[in-house]
């Protein structure tokens, strides 16, 4: 009696819904590296995993309340392959379809270079956000994730 209790209490517990948030997010990195071609997901480090995909372009997915998946870039102008590779690990990661998320994408990445400021557009309980910096290492930062509810 006492040992199904303590199951019970421990599947509630923090630590079992963390534990159960991570195993959610290696199957999410392990989908996004199989649909971009990557070997297998990189390291985890905290609630990130890198993924390099088999273009090159290495995105980075952190699972909190909500995943959400990044890819940066040094190049002043990201190549067809870096929005791709985003685009397509967004459509898993938010469940909308590439054809719906790479427009927005795209509009986010222009009004952040035409206004020269982070650019954030919702979108159906969804995000899409860019950065670009026209001096400096990192040049192009976007990012596509569900908007938390909670």
């Amino acid at each position: 009696m006492l040992r199904p209790l303590l199951a019970a209490l421990f599947l509630l517990s923090p630590v079992a819904q963390a534990a159960a948030r991570a195993d959610a997010c290696d199957a999410l990195a392990a989908r996004i590296a199989e649909a971009t071609g990557a070997k297998k997901p990189g390291r985890r480090i905290g609630p990130s995993i890198d993924v390099r995909a088999a273009s090159g372009v290495r995105l980075d997915l952190t699972c909190r309340a909500q995943p959400i998946v990044q890819a940066a870039s040094g190049d002043p102008s990201p190549s067809a392959e870096y929005f791709r590779e985003l685009t397509i690990a967004a459509e898993l990661v938010v469940g909308e379809p590439a054809a719906t998320v790479q427009p927005i994408l795209a509009r986010a990445y222009q009004t952040a270079l035409r206004e020269g400021r982070k650019s954030f557009i919702q979108q159906n309980g969804w995000s899409a956000s860019c950065y670009t910096d026209s001096a400096g290492g990192l040049r192009t930062l976007c990012s596509v994730g569900r908007i938390p509810t909670e």
